[in-house]
């Protein structure tokens, strides 16, 4: 944030105030849900290569739920 002094400020509207409120939850969430990760790979390493899902099948996987997303809607 600036570090100016502020001398006016136009308010939000409830709905818009609210909105703004639940994006800051969700993306405080999803750093914590990564900090998590990183701490967990700090305290214990990396998996083992055979644990661990290659990229393409998680690429191929979201891509097909957003897929499966954009049919619900249209």
């Amino acid at each position: 944030m600036s570090e100016q002094p502020v001398t006016t400020r136009r308010q939000l509207d409830p709905a818009a105030a609210d909105a703004v409120r639940a994006y800051a939850a969700r993306t405080r969430a999803q750093a914590d849900q990564f900090a998590a990760v990183l701490e967990d790979l700090a305290t214990h390493g990396l998996p083992d290569v055979d644990e661990c899902t290659p990229w393409e099948t998680l690429r191929e996987t979201h891509l097909a739920r957003l897929v499966a997303r954009r049919s619900a809607v249209a």
